[in-house]
C-alpha cells in the first residue's frame, strides 16, 4: 500500500553528527524557472494565443475565471516541462511561476471568487478535461462542456507557423510523411489490433519538414498506411504555395505511401516524390546481376556491399504509367537485403547511388521527430475515450513541439544545444529551480545559484528577446 504524502517533516540519512531533515513548506519555489524562455518566445510568435483563436468558447463571459487562452497556456506550458497527466494540475494550480505563463494578473491566486480557490491561480483537472471533452456540436445551451475545438483552424495554424519559420522562401522543401502506432488504454473509440505493431492502437500519420511538424493526424489502425494522406498532402501543398508559388516541393516516404493514386497527384500537381517500393520477384529478378555482383564483393571484402542499378518499371496493373526506379543491391552478413525506391527526378538531377543514400534514407531523420514528441511530449498520451478528445491532445502535444522546436530555431542555434531534443531542453534550459516574490510593481525571480548553465540560459534569452514583440 503507497505511503499518502503529508506536509509533515520527513528525516533523511544524516551527516556525519547532523540530523538531515525537511518538509514541503518552502512557500513560492517552483522546479520551472526557465518555462520564462519559452513565455518570452510565445510573446515573440503568439503560437497558444493563436491556437486559443482555433476555439469557439460559448460559456457566458462573466461567469468564468480561465479564458480559453489561460486554459491552452495552462495545458501545452504543462506538455513541454513534462506534465502529461491532467491530474497534475490540481497541484500544479498553485505554482504562481506557472500563473505567470497563463497570464495570471495576479499569478499567486489570492484573489479567487471562491475562498477554496484562493491561492490555486490556475484551473484545476476537471476545468481542463471539460476543455478536452467538449463535443463537436456543443453550444451555449451545452450544460458543461462548451468549448468546441475548430480542427480546421488547428491544421492550418500548423502550416501557418511553418511558412512564418523562413525569413526568406525556400526555391525547395522536402515533406516527409510516416505513419507509427499508439497503443490504446482500454476499450476506446476506435479500437483495432494491429498485427505489424502487435497490439491494440491507433495509427497516427505525421507530416514534417525537416524539424518542422506540419501535420499530425490520428486514425484508427484498421486503415491502410497511405490512409488519407492525399487529403492532407493536397491540403498542405495549397496552402504553402498560396504563399510560396513557385517553391519546388519534393515528397519523401517509405512504401507504405507508394500508392498510385498518390503518385498520379504528385505528378499532375508538380509535386516530386521519392518514395520506397515494396519489393517483388520482378524487381528482385531486374537487379539479380546486381545482387550478384554485390554477393562477390562481400566474399572479397568481408564487408557489406552496395551496387545500384537505375532502371524503368512498370507494375502489371496498379500503376497508370513507367517510372523511374532505383533498386539497391545490398549484400550484408546476414545475406542478400536488396530495396527499392520510385521516382519522379531524372537521373540528371540525382544519381542512382546519390538518391538512395543521401535523399532517401534521411528521411529516417523524421522517425527522431516523432519519438521526441511522444516520448518527451506525450503524444501517446490519448487515454480518453473518444477518438475527437484523443485528436485534440495530440494537437496539444504537437503544439508544445511546435513551441519548444521555435526555441530551438531561435535561440539554439551555435550552442550545445543546437541538436538537442526536447527533453534534453527541458532539463537544461527549463527545470530551473526558482523563489517567487510577488509585490505591487514586481513579480521577482531567484534562480538557483548552482544552476550549472546560467550563462548559456542569458546568452539564450538575449537571443529570443532580440526578436520583436508580435502585436
Amino acid at each position: 500500500m503507497e505511503t499518502q504524502c503529508n506536509a509533515g517533516r520527513m528525516e533523511f540519512h544524516g551527516l556525519g553528527a547532523r540530523r538531515v531533515v525537511g518538509k514541503f513548506d518552502g512557500g513560492r519555489i517552483s522546479s520551472d524557472g526557465g518555462s520564462l524562455l519559452l513565455r518570452e518566445v510565445e510573446e515573440r510568435r503568439h503560437i497558444l494565443k493563436r491556437l486559443a483563436g482555433c476555439f469557439i468558447d460559448h460559456r457566458d463571459g462573466e461567469l468564468i475565471e480561465h479564458t480559453v487562452e489561460s486554459l491552452i497556456k495552462q495545458r501545452v506550458y504543462g506538455m513541454a516541462l513534462g506534465y502529461e497527466d491532467l491530474n497534475d494540475h490540481d497541484t500544479l494550480r498553485h505554482d504562481a511561476l506557472l500563473g505567470l505563463l497563463g497570464e495570471k494578473e495576479d499569478p499567486s491566486g489570492a484573489g479567487r471568487r471562491r475562498e477554496t480557490d484562493q491561492g490555486k491561480a490556475l484551473a484545476g483537472k476537471s476545468t481542463l478535461n471539460r476543455l478536452e471533452l467538449t463535443p463537436e456540436k456543443a453550444d451555449s445551451g451545452s450544460r458543461y462542456k462548451k468549448i468546441v475545438a475548430d480542427w480546421e483552424a488547428m491544421d492550418k495554424l500548423l502550416v501557418e507557423l511553418f511558412l512564418e519559420s523562413y525569413a526568406v522562401p525556400p526555391s525547395e522543401i522536402v515533406i516527409d510523411v510516416d505513419a507509427t502506432d499508439d497503443p490504446l488504454h482500454g476499450h476506446q473509440e476506435g479500437r483495432f489490433f494491429h498485427g505489424y505493431y502487435g497490439h491494440y492502437c491507433y495509427l497516427p500519420l505525421y507530416f514534417f519538414c525537416a524539424d518542422k511538424l506540419l501535420c499530425a493526424r490520428l486514425r484508427e489502425a484498421d486503415e491502410d498506411p497511405a490512409a488519407g494522406c492525399l487529403e492532407e498532402l493536397a491540403r498542405i501543398v495549397g496552402q504553402i504555395r498560396g504563399v510560396w508559388p513557385e517553391v519546388r516541393i519534393i515528397l519523401r516516404g517509405d512504401s507504405g505511401f507508394c500508392r498510385e493514386e498518390i503518385l498520379h497527384w504528385c505528378e499532375a500537381q508538380r509535386v516530386d516524390y521519392v518514395l520506397g517500393l515494396a519489393k517483388n520477384s520482378r524487381l528482385k529478378q531486374a537487379i539479380a546481376e546486381e545482387l550478384a555482383e554485390a554477393q562477390r564483393e562481400y566474399k572479397s571484402t568481408g564487408g557489406p556491399a552496395r551496387v545500384f542499378r537505375d532502371f524503368r518499371y512498370q507494375t502489371l496493373e496498379s500503376w497508370s504509367t513507367e517510372r523511374r526506379v532505383v533498386g539497391k543491391a545490398e549484400y550484408l552478413a546476414k545475406g542478400e537485403n536488396p530495396r527499392f525506391i520510385v521516382t519522379s527526378l531524372s537521373r540528371q538531377e540525382q544519381e542512382a547511388r546519390g538518391l538512395y543514400e543521401d535523399l532517401y534514407c534521411a528521411r529516417g531523420e523524421m522517425e527522431n521527430r516523432i519519438k521526441e514528441q511522444q516520448l518527451a511530449l506525450f503524444a501517446d498520451r490519448t487515454s480518453t475515450h473518444a477518438l475527437r478528445s484523443n485528436q485534440l491532445r495530440l494537437y496539444f502535444s504537437s503544439f508544445a513541439y511546435v513551441l519548444i522546436e521555435t526555441l530551438r530555431a531561435l535561440a539554439l542555434v551555435g550552442t550545445e544545444l543546437a541538436q538537442a531534443q526536447c527533453d534534453t531542453i527541458r532539463l537544461k534550459l527549463l527545470k530551473i529551480g526558482a523563489q517567487i516574490r510577488i509585490t505591487v510593481r514586481n513579480v521577482w525571480i531567484a534562480f538557483s545559484e548552482a544552476y550549472p548553465y546560467a550563462n548559456l540560459f542569458q546568452v539564450v534569452l538575449a537571443r529570443v528577446q532580440r526578436l520583436p514583440l508580435r502585436c
